[in-house]
C-alpha cells in the first residue's frame, strides 16, 4: 500500500503527497510542493500515513509531486510575503469600502509562487461578491480566491489564550475540527453554564471532544440517572454523577440533596430503574 506525507500550507489547508524521489524529509521540514495552480510552500506535518488513514475526498486525484527541500532563499522569500500580504489586506479594504456589504478580513495569504492570493474573512450571511472580486483580481492581476470563515477559523488564525492560560488547541497543534455536542457536555456535568465551556469562537471548547472517552468510559461502573434506590428508608432519585470525584448525588421527592460515594451506592436497594426510550 502506497505511504503518504501529510503536510500544512500557510492558509491552514492539509495536502498528502507520496515522496516519490525518495528525499530525506522529517516532520516539520518546510518542502516546495505542486499544487493544482503552480508551486507552494508547506511544512511536513506526519510521515508514512496509509491510503486507508486519509479521507478519500482529501486525497488529490492528481499526481501532484514533492518538489524540493525549502532552500534559505525560499525561507527568505516566504518571510517577505507578509509585507505583501499586509499591502495587500490595505489595498481589500480600500476596495471594499465602495461596495455595500461588511465583511471582516480576517488574513491574506499569498501563495508561494504568486499564482493565487487568497482572502479570509468573515461576514453576517451569504454575500454575492462576484463582483468584487473581479476587480480584485483586475487589481492584483491573479488568482484570487475568498473564503468566508466560521468562529472557529477565525480564532484559529487570529491566535490566543484559552481559559486555560494556554495557546488556543486550534492555533497550535489541532489541525482539524471535531464536533463538540451537548451529549459531551452532559456526559462530562457541565450542563450549568455553557458560557463557561464555551471558547471565544463562541462554540463549545474543543478540549470536551479530547475528554469525552475518558468519561464515557468511567460512567460504565455508575448508575444511570433516573434510577431510584432506597437510601436510609428514603425513596431518592440518582439525578447527578461526579465520575472524577467517584460521587452520586440523590434527590428526594421532598428536595432533600445527598452525596454519597459510589462505594456506598452499590450498597444500596434498588426501587426502580429509568424507562429508556
Amino acid at each position: 500500500m502506497q505511504q503518504y506525507i501529510e503536510v500544512e500550507f500557510r492558509t491552514g489547508r492539509i495536502g498528502y503527497y507520496r515522496n516519490r524521489e525518495e528525499l530525506n524529509i522529517q516532520p516539520e521540514n518546510l518542502i516546495i510542493v505542486e499544487v493544482e495552480r503552480g508551486d507552494d510552500i508547506a511544512q511536513v506535518v506526519h510521515l508514512g500515513l496509509e491510503e486507508d488513514e486519509i479521507a478519500p475526498e482529501v486525497l488529490t486525484s492528481k499526481n501532484l509531486s514533492i518538489r524540493r527541500h525549502a532552500s534559505s532563499e525560499d525561507i527568505d522569500k516566504m518571510r517577505n510575503l507578509s509585507y505583501e500580504e499586509e499591502k495587500a489586506s490595505r489595498t481589500f479594504l480600500s476596495i471594499l469600502e465602495r461596495y455595500p456589504f461588511e465583511m471582516k478580513l480576517i488574513e491574506t495569504i499569498y501563495q508561494f509562487d504568486g499564482n493565487k492570493l487568497t482572502f479570509f474573512f468573515t461576514a453576517e450571511g451569504r454575500i454575492d461578491f462576484r463582483t468584487f472580486v473581479r476587480e480584485l483580481a483586475t487589481v492584483f492581476k491573479t488568482r484570487i480566491e475568498l473564503h468566508q470563515t466560521s468562529g472557529r477559523d477565525e480564532a484559529r488564525r487570529l491566535g490566543g489564550f484559552g481559559m486555560c492560560g494556554k495557546q488556543y488547541c486550534c492555533g497550535s497543534f489541532l489541525k482539524r475540527f471535531n464536533q463538540v455536542t451537548i451529549k459531551m457536555v452532559k456526559d462530562q456535568n457541565l450542563a450549568g453554564n455553557l458560557t463557561k465551556i464555551s471558547g471565544p469562537c463562541g462554540r463549545l471548547l474543543c478540549c470536551l471532544n479530547f475528554e469525552e472517552d475518558f468519561y464515557v468510559e468511567e460512567v460504565k461502573g455508575f448508575p444511570l440517572i433516573g434510577t431510584f434506590v432506597s437510601y436510609q428508608n428514603t425513596k431518592m432519585m440518582v439525578f447527578r454523577l461526579n465520575v472524577i470525584g467517584k460521587k452520586i448525588m440523590l434527590a428526594s421527592e421532598e428536595g432533600i440533596i445527598q452525596e454519597i460515594d459510589l462505594d456506598e451506592f452499590s450498597k444500596l436497594p434498588i426501587i426502580s430503574l429509568p424507562i429508556l426510550e
